[in-house]
C-alpha cells in the first residue's frame, strides 16, 4: 500500500482518490508516521477477500432442483 505525506496528499488528491477507487488503498502520513489509511468504500477489510463467487465450479444444481420431492412435500401439507 503506497504511503505519501500530507503535502504529497493534498497535491496529488484526485489522484490517489481514482486509485483507492480502482482497489488501491494509500496512506497519509504526517513526519513519517502513518495517520490514515483511505481504500475504497466496498473493499473488504485488511486480511479478508471477496467471496462472491469463490465456490464456482465446485458443484452442480440438478436442472428439476424445483421439483425435487414435490410430491412428499405436497403431502406433508396435505394436498
Amino acid at each position: 500500500m503506497e504511503s505519501v505525506n500530507i503535502h504529497e496528499a493534498k497535491t496529488r488528491l484526485s489522484q490517489l482518490l481514482t486509485k483507492a477507487a480502482a482497489g488501491e488503498g494509500f496512506v497519509i502520513a504526517k513526519a513519517g508516521k502513518p495517520i490514515v489509511r483511505v481504500t475504497a468504500i466496498d473493499s473488504p477489510d485488511a486480511g479478508q477477500r471477496k467471496r462472491l463467487g469463490f465456490m464456482k465450479g465446485q458443484f452442480r444444481i440438478p436442472d428439476d432442483f424445483d421439483r425435487m420431492r414435490q410430491d412428499e412435500i405436497a403431502d406433508m401439507f396435505g394436498g
